[in-house]
């Protein structure tokens, strides 16, 4: 059981800032020492740690004492820092643009209060999200699909609410996942056996997936050992949680809902989207929801609706809902389907499977000949706080061969890039862009020795571009949230989905739609200076610190005057940071900052910020 001895003392903790100033090299070397997990004990690099942390050496291609003096040099000892105190521990798992009290003064109509609702910049806290007392570094994956600390997440309502169904079970001082879930009782895995039966899972056509009303995410969890990266979301309601303990085991997952607003992800992006039980009345509206679906469903992608209403005939006892009322609900959802020129694949027991068409000009024709509303959009990724719509989102043809099979998808060339959609991205600057995001990550290795060991698991990009540094760090043990800012001059998200990676539209002005301490590992490349003079930097560092787990990582890459500000501000974070000079030297106005964010919990400060 984790104790307070296993988690290390604060002497050794704050000893953190003199491996700093001998080079971060070392220091993420030793990091992995006292890096607990939930039994108390350290992680699996520990052992090589006291091998290799002798041989540390800063090298010689990279200069931590940077060039440029003042607060960006390594002495800012005189210069007047704000300190940003604990929130009030009723914050530890504050959402600020899902928060439970606000959400009740929003309408409850096609489930608006529970989109995201964020509060105005004279209610922004500021102050620093404390973690509950007893936390502890998450489990490594695998280990982590199965097992999450009880203090990281100590909510047991679902484990009674879901006890039949095999959701999660609490068991000492863990929580325990069986990897069941209410459509499959008996395990994720012999459902996605059934499912692969008629969807092309283990080939690599199917690498993108969308789990609408998630759960606790073991849909995706068990995908990932067949190469499928699902995004799952699930609202902030009650179920407690839900979202949260999916992210503890290290699988994507945002708080998310269909509402009333659009995804925020792109047209054409997933190969398959999913629906087990999720109580979303899809015929409703015209088929609205469906037709989101549609929207972000590629050419040749699958849709799974596993629960009510399928096999209405056989099950409307068990459901205790109308026969009649079962019956209509699918006739709606096989109306809008045929509309949609989605092909009915397979029914069998309570899942039914759907294919989008590939031909888009036949199906473009009958849908002239049903009267069907077109969507006119200039621009169909345009879907930040946009209301969604009745009409149907129009692609372009496409065929089987337009993506590639992952893994080989993840360099090949985009079909969006070589048909010239993505405006200002030419093959070559693709291609470029790779090499570049090679090196750069060839570089943070250098500095980050445990950067691709396990101990990082969920990482963020906050300005993803192309998706090449994700791309580049892709591996078995890791996975990266490709953000691309609204504001960004380049919509890209569809090339990084085309590339078989996962990502989000967000406005970095606001909060993110996750829980607090979700993040191993949060990289953000010219963000600072994309969001200049476009909201404050205190800000977004303070909605970073939120989600960044203790003993997390960030690399900010950025413009020096941009970094000075940024070094500034983090001074008072409790966070250790040491700037650096680019890889290609001191001439570089380019420069890094790496930070930690140290160990602390609730308690640990005695002066709190309240509001």
């Amino acid at each position: 059981m984790a104790n307070k001895s296993s988690l290390g003392d604060n002497r050794t903790r704050n000893s953190v800032s003199i491996f700093i100033i001998a080079g971060l090299c070392c220091f993420f070397y030793l990091l992995g020492a006292w890096q607990k997990s939930g039994f108390g004990k350290g992680d699996s690099i520990a052992v090589e740690v006291a091998k290799s942390s002798e041989n540390c050496n800063i090298l010689p291609n990279l200069n931590f004492e940077t060039h440029h003096g003042g607060k960006a040099g390594v002495d800012d000892s005189d210069s007047q820092v704000k300190e940003f105190k604990p929130c009030d521990a009723r914050y530890t798992d504050y959402t600020p643009c899902q928060d439970q009290r606000r959400a009740m003064t929003f309408p409850r109509e096609s489930m608006n209060y529970r989109e995201r609702h964020c509060p105005p910049d004279e209610e922004k806290l500021h102050c620093l999200i404390p973690a509950p007392k007893g936390y502890v570094t998450p489990f490594p994956w695998p280990k982590s699909r199965d097992y999450v600390p009880f203090a990281n997440a100590p909510y047991k309502s679902l484990t009674v609410e879901k006890a039949i169904q095999n959701w999660v079970q609490y068991e000492g001082n863990v929580f325990r996942f069986p990897g069941g879930g209410t459509q499959f009782p008996q395990g994720a895995d012999k459902y996605i056996d059934e499912l692969a039966s008629v969807v092309p899972i283990e080939n690599g056509t199917v690498r993108t997936a969308l789990d609408t009303g998630c759960g606790v995410a073991s849909w995706g969890a068990y995908l990932w050992k067949r190469n499928v990266i699902a995004m799952s979301f699930a609202p902030r309601d009650s179920h407690e949680a839900q979202v949260q303990f999916a992210l503890e085991r290290g699988v994507p997952a945002v708080i998310g809902v269909l509402g009333t607003i659009k995804m925020p992800y792109p047209s054409g992006a997933f190969d398959m989207a999913h629906c087990s039980r999720c109580l979303i009345p899809w015929g409703v509206n015209d088929g609205m929801y469906m037709k989101e679906v549609d929207r972000v469903l590629r050419p040749g992608g699958y849709w799974v609706l596993s629960g009510p209403p399928i096999h209405w005939k056989t099950n409307y006892q068990a459901w205790q809902r109308p026969k009649e009322e079962l019956e209509e609900e699918q006739r709606k959802i096989e109306e809008v389907a045929k509309l949609l020129c989605w092909e009915k694949k397979s029914e069998k027991g309570e899942t039914a499977v759907w294919q989008k068409r590939f031909d888009a000009e036949s199906c473009h024709a009958s849908q002239e000949n049903s009267e069907a509303s077109m969507c006119q959009s200039e621009d169909i990724d345009d879907v930040w706080y946009k209301k969604m719509e009745t009409c149907i989102t129009p692609y372009e043809n496409a065929d089987s061969d337009d993506i590639k099979p992952f893994p080989e998808r993840l360099f090949a060339v985009p079909s969006r890039i070589s048909r010239g959609s993505v405006p200002g991205v030419s093959v070559e600057t693709y291609e470029e862009d790779n090499k570049t995001w090679k090196k750069h990550l060839s570089s943070y290795k250098k500095i980050i020795k445990i950067l691709d060991s396990g101990r990082f698991r969920n990482i963020m990009d906050m300005n993803a571009g192309l998706g090449s540094f994700g791309a580049a760090l892709t591996s078995p043990k890791m996975w990266v949230m490709n953000v691309v800012p609204t504001i960004a001059n380049k919509k890209t998200l569809g090339v990084v989905y085309e590339r078989g990676m996962i990502g989000i539209y967000h406005d970095w002005c606001e909060g993110f739609s996750t829980y607090p301490r979700t993040y191993d590992l949060i990289h953000a490349n010219g963000l600072f200076s994309l969001y200049k003079n476009k909201c404050d930097f205190e800000d977004i560092l303070l909605e970073i610190d939120r989600i960044l787990r203790p003993e997390g990582a960030v690399i900010i890459r950025d413009e020096v005057d941009v970094l000075v500000k940024v070094k500034e501000i983090v001074g008072g974070m409790k966070w250790s940071t040491k700037l650096t000079d680019h890889e290609d030297g001191p001439m570089n106005p380019e420069k890094i900052l790496i930070a930690v964010k140290q160990y602390w919990v609730v308690g640990d400060d005695n002066s709190t910020f309240t509001q």
